[in-house]
């Protein structure tokens, strides 16, 4: 007994001394591994450190360079996401010929071992982004080490074998297309297009060939080919734009010659046609110095020429000045650019669902050509061209855009086909699926080139008005919008949304008909809006349907208006 109270004894010292160094140790343990003793914290930080050394900041600030460039060129639809892995989009994946990565590569900005530059990364994702082949890109640095970053490059396609078979009605009158069209040829970016369209003006068979990187180079080709019911159409553009901001050199040359009859219309009923030959040449060289504290400044010269001549049409009643409208004139010019480096990222303003690169700086840009007799010009004359848009607000709240643009011959006998145009375009954010969108538009004319007439009507605003309603010299047009964009994305193929709009718009001047001017007209709709991220076209449907709040007992009372626009 007392040999096993005392073995109960010694069991009791053992546990309380275990006891003891337990609390002991306990304390020497900091309370947060006590906490989770997992090692997920390290991760985290590891992680979060990870981040900060991917920043736009720390990179540029410790002179990263790039090291490995990633391309990955996705296709139409990505099978990753379970509501796209169906059999119908891995078959339309399996028929499309995905962008080559070099052809990506290429129109990049940076390579290896250039310094790193958030600004180059941004312009190179606008670039790509500009090209109606992708739907989505965008450029990443993704692994930071010993002073190198590499970058992930990701892009997805767009359908590119479009057929055309489009309908469109406007102010009364209908258009029809039917053709195909491959707008990324064997992934290369090149487009080629075979297409049969008939409007109210004429009947065409077009070819057309498109190539903006020949030969994986800057360099861009053009080519359209017009067969028409009333002549024909010949253009070729052959060049190397500027295309970047940090561009040092550019030139190239343009040719074209369309011979076509023109129509006269007054609240909207033809009254008249005139045959129209146009033909001019022009070829430019471009230098600039690159961005330089934001800002952009560029240089054109170049020689140009420039025919118009006019006839009557047979069995149409037609101004007789057009036989006296000739003009010839070959020109040198020197043109001059400012533009601000200032860009923003928007969704949900003039497209659904897809990313906007909205231009929110400013940019000033004149040329100045003198035509001369010397040089085959049928009278001496200074050619004037200059433009100007600037922008106000942040895409988060609301935006204005301001435009203004002029173009004017100066004769001997003063200033002749003065033509300016000015412009505001106002964007207010009131939700995710809600906008606010209001434009004006004015144009003044002065002695104005028969083939310059100001048009308003149901073609190009004034919805709730037939065809080419409204002529003159000067005219202003007000549109109010309330704009809608849904989640609803039918197939995974569709973006809908709609509006509710207000039009209100006039002209002044004599008409050539000499018809009374109705003054102030006015409209008011609602429409629905079909976009398609996943064709190369990048079109949105219109349906709208337009009533007229003025105007004669001609006029329809409720205008259906069904077209494809690159915008809202």
């Amino acid at each position: 007994m007392i040999t096993q109270t005392s073995g109960l004894a010694k069991l009791r010292r053992y546990i309380s001394i275990l006891g003891t160094l337990s609390v002991g140790i306990a304390l020497l343990i900091p309370l947060h591994v006590l906490a989770d003793p997992s090692p997920e914290p390290l991760a985290n930080v590891a992680g979060s450190n990870q981040a900060a050394l991917l920043s736009a900041e720390f990179l540029e600030t410790n002179d990263a360079v790039i090291g490995v460039i990633s391309i990955d060129n996705g296709s139409v639809f990505d099978l990753e996401n379970p509501k796209e892995n169906k059999w119908l989009f891995r078959l339309a994946n399996t028929t499309h010929a995905t962008t080559r990565p070099d052809e990506i590569r290429h129109q990049l900005l940076f390579k290896t071992g250039d310094r790193f530059s958030s600004r180059v990364l941004a312009e190179s994702e606008r670039i790509l982004r500009g090209n109606r082949y992708l739907h989505e890109v965008t450029i990443t640095p993704v692994r930071f080490e010993d002073g190198v970053v590499d970058v992930d490059v990701h892009t997805a396609d767009t359908w590119s074998l479009v057929p055309k078979l489009n309908f469109s009605r406007k102010g009364g009158v209908n258009d029809t297309a039917i053709g195909l069209k491959e707008i990324n040829l064997f992934g290369t970016g090149m487009q080629v297009a075979l297409a049969y369209e008939s409007d109210v003006d004429r009947d065409s068979t077009i070819i057309k060939i498109v190539d903006h990187h020949l030969g994986k180079s800057w360099y861009g080709l053009d080519v359209v080919y017009g067969d028409n019911s009333d002549g024909h159409t010949r253009i070729l553009n052959l060049g190397r734009p500027f295309y970047s901001l940090e561009t040092n050199l550019a030139g190239g040359l343009s040719y074209l010659d369309n011979d076509q009859i023109k129509s006269l219309y007054d609240h909207g009923e033809l009254y008249g046609e005139y045959r129209q030959r146009a033909k001019s040449y022009e070829v430019f060289g471009g230098w600039s110095g690159g961005l330089a504290s934001g800002w952009t400044r560029r240089y054109t010269t170049g020689l140009g020429y420039d025919e118009h001549q006019f006839a009557s049409v047979d069995g149409s009643v037609a101004p007789a000045s057009i036989v006296s409208e000739d003009r010839l004139f070959v020109y040198s010019f020197f043109g001059i650019e400012l533009m601000q480096d200032k860009y923003e990222k928007g969704t949900n303003y003039d497209q659904i669902g897809r990313t906007e690169d909205r231009y929110l700086g400013t940019r000033v840009a004149a040329r100045l050509g003198y035509a001369s007799t010397s040089l085959g010009s049928d009278r001496n004359a200074w050619l004037v061209n200059a433009g100007a848009q600037t922008a106000f607000g942040t895409s988060k709240h609301s935006t204005l855009f301001l435009t203004a643009n002029v173009g004017a011959r100066w004769e001997s006998d003063g200033l002749r086909n003065l033509l300016a145009r000015m412009g505001a375009k106002y964007y207010k954010r009131q939700s995710k699926g809600r906008l606010f969108y209001a434009s004006l538009d004015a144009t003044y004319g002065q002695d104005l080139d028969i083939d310059n007439r100001v048009l308003l009507g149901g073609d190009n605003g004034l919805r709730g008005y037939p065809y080419r309603y409204l002529g003159g010299s000067k005219s202003a047009l007000l549109t109010l919008e309330q704009r809608f964009f849904t989640d609803w994305y039918p197939f995974r193929l569709f973006r809908i949304g709609g509006a509710v709009f207000f039009d209100a718009g006039r002209t002044w001047g004599p008409s050539p008909a000499g018809s009374e001017n109705p003054g102030l007209l006015k409209d008011i709709g609602f429409g629905l809006r079909i976009g398609n991220s996943r064709s190369g076209q990048g079109n949105m449907i219109h349906i709208d349907l337009a009533f007229p709040l003025d105007g004669d007992d001609s006029i329809d009372q409720v205008q259906f208006l069904i077209e494809t626009r690159k915008s809202f």
